[in-house]
């Protein structure tokens, strides 16, 4: 074994190569296209044309300099050059020695380098080499055996192959599986004896991937041939069925199908559908896959009621409201829109079904109203949950190309229906999802245009099915994350939260007999609820705007008596404010106590705010301290928020003497402006008014009159703007224990038109144009004392409360 050495020079020009390795004894056939190594080329002259080919250590380096280079390269001979047409050269190396670049001595007009020759360190040739060589060409054959890339010749080249060090370059650049980083290792192992470790370790691993890759491989083949063998099977099975005249297995069960088409009713073009795959149905063997997805699309489509009304029963309008004022007290908005409904049906039987949305926060009772109305209609109900729905499949269906498809859920409502016409409940639309899988809200769009869904396409049933009859209600806690083209489709009726005086009502006539009967007890034998205790719960128990939660407590107290009776306690449970104190235990919420407290102190006033769960006050908290120009806001506020927060200062400032406050207070302190419950969102412009009267109190020493909360945008001019929401900001105040309302004057019709005299009961409303009427009505006098736990008297310059007074 002789060691390869090659005269090379102490400088050469160098070829940078992007994930490329050269070997010594390799011809490598490279393009070439960047000025630099073009004018590498045209320097080279004479019959050597020796050059330095070493990899980058990035390939994205477009001009690479001595740091983007590996440390160790090939010396390479140029032996042809070939112009392409494109301006780049062909060319073809051979490479002849290691080098190491020790130092880079010219970068223009291409790199050059004075380079150090690395001749193999071949060390002892003991047995342990021989081994090593002889596992690698061994390793090297499998390789080529296996792999169908590998051309069988290279099992006999590496055979002759005496140099180890030669057989370890040879078979590194012939193995197309090694990465460049690999390469690169092997090309600067020096050590022939630590290269033949390196590459028999990664030669082992080659090895493993063919074989798996092979049994995979023959596992698909058997799996393939096995489908086929079956194939062929069922298929003499049907010829010697044929020849012996035997009926097939599936005949019945395509009769039974033939017969429910005959029944159906459904339209000439579905009917077209359904034969055209019955023919094919009869066609196939009960064992084909194939067999079972079309014979559960006819079911199907047989199965849906294409002509099956409720029923032609004359409309009772008297009996409809009976109905509609048996299962919910009030809501006779909704409830006039259905008895209009009915009454055109009666006139018009044609007429297409409108399309409602429910709007109002939890517990008001959308859903429940919904049955009702199927009630009252002589309809059957149908309901399913829009809530996290993020497929608009779930709407429209899947196509029968996929394994499992199923018609969307409003096909399968109407097939639980049974009717063409139901009252079909979308509960909260208002919480749809979208995502990579689609927009449901999008599909719904079809569905709830009557315009278009009298020709209802699901892509399961590919065929049109007409909706037009059915009359579908939508229901929504917010209107806001409807999108507006679905929005316009329907007909929203806003279903307000419950005055204490309608839930007192509520749970005397529904849910106290509900929860009775639900727990096996009689009212007025066993159980009796006093106005006073439903009161306590109330507002003790539950702040809310509809009454799921006070309907939880009643099935609380059921419950106790239950257990008393199962107990031998034969007395009736009379349910007064001291047995619900006994039974639910420290009281949730103190409203009147709550407020008078926290706005006791000076810079703390009430703002009303508006969710999805209806209407609730919230306490605007400023403070101060040394310091100078500073103005802080916190508890999780949005932009327009601190925008509004932004403006009330600003006008706070310009008016400041007006209200006995230093001018330059803001110069000499810092002001903090704080909303609590930090953890909830907060935004919007509507707390511009409190968020005013919170700061003059503070710079004032004036505490805002206690039970008194406000609502209203505010303008750099001190304009009060009117805001939205006012019935259920109205309604949450009076929950709250709030006896006096500030509001912008603009929003007066609001309260006329949306709130009905006896919701107002017990409370004052003042209608306000400037920020200077508001800051009369909350503030106390000056120099006024007032003791936290006192009444607030009444001043002479404020009327005695007579329910609204507008301030013009």
């Amino acid at each position: 074994m002789t060691e390869r050495t090659f005269r090379i020079p102490d400088e050469l020009p160098i070829l940078p190569v992007r994930d490329t390795v050269l070997f010594p004894g390799a011809v490598l056939p490279l393009t070439v296209g960047r000025e630099s190594s073009l004018a590498l080329l045209n320097s080279l002259h004479g019959e050597e044309k020796l050059l330095g080919v070493v990899a980058q250590l990035d390939p994205r380096v477009e001009d690479p300099g001595a740091t983007d280079l590996h440390a160790v390269g090939t010396a390479a001979r140029l032996h042809k050059a070939v112009r392409m047409p494109n301006g780049n050269v062909a060319i073809f190396l051979e490479g002849l020695q290691r080098i190491r670049v020790a130092e880079i001595v010219s970068f223009r007009p291409f790199l050059r380098a004075r380079v150090e020759a690395q001749p193999d360190v071949l060390g002892p040739q003991d047995a342990e080499l021989a081994a090593l060589e002889r596992n690698a060409q061994e390793l090297f054959r499998d390789v080529v055996a296996r792999s169908p890339q590998l051309s069988d010749d290279l099992q006999t080249v590496v055979l002759n192959i005496e140099d180890p060090g030669r057989l370890a370059d040879f078979v590194a650049g012939t193995l197309p599986s090694l990465t460049t980083l690999v390469r690169q290792e092997l090309l600067e192992t020096f050590s022939v004896r630590k290269r033949l470790e390196t590459l028999i370790r990664e030669l082992s691993k080659e090895v493993e991937v063919l074989a798996l890759r092979s049994t995979i491989q023959h596992q698909v083949q058997a799996q393939v041939n096995q489908s086929q063998r079956e194939y062929l099977l069922r298929e003499q099975l049907k010829a010697i069925q044929k020849v012996l005249g035997a009926s097939d297995d599936g005949q019945a069960e395509v009769e039974e199908l033939r017969k429910k088409l005959e029944e159906s009713g459904m339209s000439a073009e579905a009917r077209k559908e359904c034969e055209r795959e019955l023919k094919r149905l009869q066609k196939m063997t009960p064992a084909s896959a194939e067999y079972m997805v079309a014979r559960t699309y006819l079911e199907w489509m047989t199965s849906l009621p294409w002509t099956k009304s409720s029923g032609t029963e004359e409309i009772d309008i008297a009996k409809g409201q009976a109905i509609l004022d048996e299962d919910h007290y009030d809501l006779e908005k909704v409830k006039q829109r259905i008895l209009d409904y009915l009454a055109v049906k009666k006139l018009q039987p044609g007429m297409k079904g409108p399309i409602l949305c429910f709007l109002g926060p939890p517990g008001v009772g959308k859903t429940s109203l919904g049955k009702s109305i199927a009630r009252a209609l002589g309809r059957k109900f149908v309901r399913i949950s829009l809530g996290g729905m993020h497929d608009e499949a779930e709407i429209r269906g899947h196509r029968r190309t996929y394994i499992g498809a199923l018609p969307g859920q409003i096909i399968q409502g109407i097939r639980r229906a049974e009717t063409n016409d139901p009252v079909f409940m979308l509960d909260e639309v208002d919480k749809l999802g979208r995502d990579f899988r689609g927009d449901p809200s999008a599909a719904l769009m079809e569905v709830l245009d009557p315009e278009q869904n009298v020709a209802f396409r699901d892509h399961y049933l590919d065929v049109p099915f007409d909706l037009s009859r059915v009359l579908f209600i939508a229901t929504a806690n917010w209107i806001d994350p409807i999108p507006e083209p679905l929005r316009d489709r329907m007909e929203v009726i806003e279903l307000p939260g419950y005055t204490e005086e309608e839930k007192i009502h509520i749970a005397n006539k529904y849910l106290i007999s509900k929860q009775a009967t639900e727990h096996g007890l009689k009212v007025g034998e066993q159980l009796e609820f006093t106005d006073e205790g439903l009161r306590e719960i109330i507002h003790s128990y539950t702040r809310e705007a509809g009454v799921r939660n006070l309907e939880r407590e009643i099935a609380t107290l059921t419950r106790k008596q239950a257990r008393r009776l199962a107990e031998g306690k034969t007395d009736k449970l009379v349910v007064t404010p001291e047995v619900v104190r006994e039974v639910l235990g420290v009281p949730k919420y103190r409203a009147e106590k709550e407020v008078e407290e926290r706005v006791k102190s000076p810079g703390v006033s009430v703002g009303l705010v508006w969710t999805p769960a209806g209407g609730d006050i919230v306490f605007i908290e400023a403070s101060r301290m040394r310091g100078g120009k500073q103005f802080t806001m916190t508890g999780h506020l949005g932009e327009v928020m601190q925008e509004s927060m932004t403006a009330a200062l600003t006008w706070v400032r310009a008016n400041a003497e007006r209200y006995g406050i230093d001018p330059d207070f803001f110069r000499k302190q810092d002001i903090h402006i704080h909303v609590p419950s930090g953890a909830v969102p907060k935004d919007g412009p509507s707390a511009g008014v409190a968020m005013v009267t919170a700061l003059v109190s503070l710079l004032s020493g004036r505490p805002v009159r206690p039970r008194e909360a406000m609502t209203g945008e505010i303008s750099l001019s001190g304009v009060v703007l009117p805001v939205g929401g006012i019935k259920e900001k109205v309604l949450g105040a009076k929950r709250a224990g709030i006896h006096e309302v500030i509001l912008p004057a603009d929003n007066e019709a609001n309260v006329k038109e949306d709130l009905q005299p006896h919701m107002l009961e017990g409370m004052e409303i003042h209608y306000v144009h400037t920020v200077d009427q508001a800051l009369e009505f909350a503030l106390e006098p000056a120099g006024e004392a007032r003791h936290p736990a006192a009444p607030t008297p009444p001043t002479p310059a404020r009327p005695e409360p007579t329910g609204i007074r507008p301030v013009h």
